[in-house]
């Protein structure tokens, strides 16, 4: 299994791996067209690794695409699990639609930036004068219901398989569940209903690398959201992911075609 990596630090310890920087891969078209899977690429890279080149890329486009923005990532949980996804409002940012996000969702709620990760870009709106700064902040409005948790869950999904999941408490300043933004891993029993929907979400839209985010209100599961690069804090004491991902990787290898693209394939269960 011949493999190109993008991202040196992801793939360590990897065998039979090149690895490369981005801004050099069309340098090694011919490597990148013969390699079994290129790995992590830089989502600038996508159309021309999958369109041009017909590479096989991990993690999946599916993975990339919806991934990539908050709001369309939304829209997709609302699309195959809307009882599953908070209340969202997604509107432009303009005066008229400011007054009627501001009327009609009930204080408190949250509003995000598109294109976020590790809590950064995520507020608790409380106050006009929280919304008014928030709606300076961004281009387009996305707000969610708040829901009343004081922890989430963060489920790490590789190919078809859970990694790990574990729960993440809310930081000492509050609302925030992010290892990175002070939250802590609790290592306690994770409710099957969180882990079966993840799994779900994440079988039904081809999304192979991610972690996903859920609440737990009242036992009942709202997915908040996933990330494609989720950090490693909350690893510890899980089954190698190095191992996972090469496991799915040589599930998922198959003979290539010389006359043609080889569509890429999800790992037979």
């Amino acid at each position: 299994m011949q493999l190109v990596s993008f991202d040196i630090f992801r793939t360590l310890g990897f065998p039979d791996t090149t690895v490369l920087k981005p801004g050099q891969f069309l340098q090694h078209r011919q490597l990148l067209r013969q390699a079994d899977w290129v790995l992590f690429p830089e989502y600038w890279q996508l159309n021309a690794l999958v369109h041009g080149l017909k590479c096989r890329v991990f993690p999946s486009e599916a993975s990339y695409r919806i991934g990539h923005d908050k709001i369309e990532m939304t829209r997709v949980f609302q699309t195959v699990a809307p009882q599953h996804t908070p209340w969202t409002l997604i509107e432009p940012n303009g005066p008229q639609e400011r007054d009627a996000i501001w009327g009609t969702m009930p204080l408190p709620f949250v509003a995000k930036l598109p294109k976020a990760s590790m809590g950064e870009g995520v507020w608790l709106i409380e106050s006009r004068q929280d919304w008014q700064q928030y709606c300076e902040r961004t281009s387009v409005l996305y707000v969610q219901e708040y829901l009343p948790i004081d922890r989430d869950i963060r489920v790490v999904i590789v190919g078809d398989r859970i990694v790990r999941a574990y729960w993440r408490t809310q930081a000492e300043q509050g609302f925030y569940n992010n290892v990175a933004r002070g939250g802590q891993v609790d290592n306690s029993p994770v409710p099957p209903v969180v882990t079966d929907l993840a799994l779900r979400l994440a079988r039904e839209l081809g999304v192979n690398h991610a972690g996903f985010d859920i609440a737990l209100v009242a036992g009942y599961p709202y997915v908040l959201e996933f990330n494609r690069l989720f950090g490693n804090q909350g690893l510890s004491g899980s089954p190698d992911l190095k191992e996972a991902i090469l496991d799915y990787l040589r599930g998922g290898t198959k003979p290539r075609d010389p006359d043609g693209p080889v569509p890429w394939l999800p790992v037979a269960v």
